[in-house]
């Protein structure tokens, strides 16, 4: 059977590149990796997995360096604390050095705010003599290294002995200025004592005041440097993250291509496969598994072409061949019936009622041959694609009304009622009306032949929307559902009227359809085993140009 123009479908044009997505190099770079789709997704999930892990990793190294500058920045603290404490006892330490031996001494004045310090004498002395050996059995623990809940850095070692040196001279010195004063030795006794301490004095000074300012420029130091630190770990962390955000994505978009785009390209060569187009190939970059679909719908794509076209040449051969033979055949079965014709009505002498009868056998053949002849030749026009529509205004009741009366006659003897319906009463379209007169013939022979005696056929038609629906109905056997599709096939008929003795050719359906289909309509059937049959078409009331 030759391809219908439906088969061929409408002419499908090459189309340009969908967008820059199916030509970009990323895209065709993945597509030619010989490896697996499933191997390249595993791929894909394995880097996006690894930026991941990155991400985490560098989180942690962020997070393990602040908290060690937090630890340091505590030590650090620790420190300023404890060498503050050590700084405030110094000064305490000269001060009370300045009590004990700077009365109306000059040269030690300044302890006490630039006033001179009356001599304190009996009970007085006691009490600043008792102060002074509370600050100075304060002072060993205050520098004792054990103490401490930090290990000092060496350089900070190097000051810390020092500082208990000048600790233990001004200790030497308060302790022999006091023996002295208990004694009553002469003022002149301490002078070499004093001058000691103060050498002692101002090396402690010197010597706290370092220890404290530096572990105080440290902290302010590691302060700033943590509020740098944090400012880079976040502009690291965002750079790193819209960086992986940016490859992921990338990733994805070239994968994602890499494997749709070729799907994509095949769907559409599968539906212009479909639609009769076997001139064209499927061009992917891939070298996977979609690779060797589109290498396979090729080598189908042309096998198919080899078989239509060779199965174009057989229908056109048999389309010929069946042409040829009617056109042959129509001129001796004309002269058969013009001489049946003539036999009936006995213009060369009377015949008796046998060869009457035998005239008409003759006659009743004939036109069904003749009959049978005609639908093919019109089928072979349609099917080769010369079949012309002679296009006129038509009225559809008129046509139906005719078709009613030629089996007016039939359906009256064996009692079947006819009935017709229009709405609205006049309705006009543009189609061949011999043709259409052929179609609703067909339908109303089928229906009065397969209704029994007492049955009803009802005619409808009705427009709306710009379509004229057209209904022939019967209380038949009805068609079952598997042979529904078979009645519109060339020569096909029923497996139920195959022995139930009607006599027809088999393709007044399947020409029906085909005038129908030419007209831009539809012809079906809705029926079920027992049922009864109901069949409708469906034309356009304006052809389209």
């Amino acid at each position: 059977m030759a391809r219908s123009d439906a088969l061929r479908g409408p002419p499908v044009t090459e189309r340009g590149t969908r967008s820059g997505r199916a030509d970009n190099p990323l895209v065709r770079v993945v597509a030619r990796i010989p490896w697996r789709v499933r191997t390249k997704l595993l791929v894909a999930f394995v880097g996006i997995v690894a930026l991941i892990v990155v991400v985490g990793a560098l989180g942690l190294r962020a997070l393990g360096q602040s908290n060690a500058r937090v630890e340091r920045l505590g030590t650090l603290q620790l420190r300023a604390a404890t060498y503050q404490r050590i700084q405030t006892q110094a000064q305490q330490l000269r001060q009370l050095l300045g009590l004990r031996a700077g009365a109306n001494n000059p040269n030690f004045n300044t302890y006490n705010g630039g006033n001179a310090v009356r001599v304190p004498g009996g009970r007085s002395w006691t009490l600043v003599d008792q102060t002074i050996a509370t600050a100075l059995s304060q002072v060993a623990p205050a520098t004792n290294e054990t103490r401490f809940r930090f290990v000092p850095p060496p350089e900070d070692e190097a000051l810390l002995e020092r500082i208990r040196l000048d600790y233990g001279r001004f200790a030497r010195a308060l302790k022999t200025i006091i023996a002295n004063d208990k004694a009553g030795a002469p003022a002149k006794t301490n002078q070499p004592i004093l001058a000691d301490s103060v050498n002692a004095d101002n090396d402690l000074g010197a010597l706290t005041d370092k220890l404290a300012t530096t572990t105080r420029a440290q902290t302010d130091a590691l302060i700033a440097q943590n509020r740098s630190a944090y400012a880079a770990s976040r502009n690291l962390f965002i750079a790193v993250g819209a960086g992986s955000v940016v490859l992921a994505l990338l990733l994805g978009f070239v994968l994602s291509w890499s494997v749709t785009e070729p799907l994509q390209r095949t769907d559409e060569r599968l539906a212009e496969i479909a639609s009769g187009d076997f001139s064209k190939h499927l061009k992917v970059p891939n070298r996977d598994e979609l690779g060797a679909l589109a290498a396979n719908l090729n080598r189908m794509s042309d096998e198919l072409g080899r078989l239509y076209e060779e199965l174009e040449a057989v229908s056109r051969h048999k389309s010929e061949f069946l042409a040829n033979m009617s056109h042959e055949l129509r001129t001796p079965l004309n002269a058969i019936i013009g001489f049946s014709e003539v036999l009936q009505r006995q213009m060369f002498g009377e015949l008796n009622e046998q060869q009457l009868g035998y005239v008409d056998d003759v006659l009743d053949a004939g036109r069904h041959l003749l009959s049978l002849i005609n639908d093919i030749l019109d089928l072979s026009k349609v099917e080769a694609g010369r079949m012309e529509l002679d296009l006129a205004d038509v009225s559809v009741p008129e046509a139906l009304r005719s078709g009613l009366t030629m089996h007016g006659e039939r359906a009256s003897r064996a009692g079947i009622t006819l009935g017709l319906t229009v709405e609205p009463d006049e309705i006009l379209i543009q189609a061949d009306e011999r043709k259409l007169r052929q179609v609703v013939f067909n339908l109303l022979s089928n229906a009065v032949k397969f209704t029994p005696p007492g049955g009803r056929v009802d005619v409808s038609a009705q427009m709306s929307d710009g379509v004229v629906e057209v209904t022939v109905a019967d209380t038949g056997s009805g068609i079952a559902a598997d042979d529904q599709e078979l009645i519109f096939e060339e020569f096909g008929q029923a497996r139920g009227d195959r022995g139930s003795g009607h006599q027809g050719t088999g393709l007044g359906l399947p020409l029906s359809r085909k005038f129908i289909e030419l007209h831009g309509g539809r012809l079906w059937v809705e029926s079920g085993a027992g049922a009864g049959s109901t069949f409708r078409f469906t034309l356009p009331v304006r052809q389209a140009e």
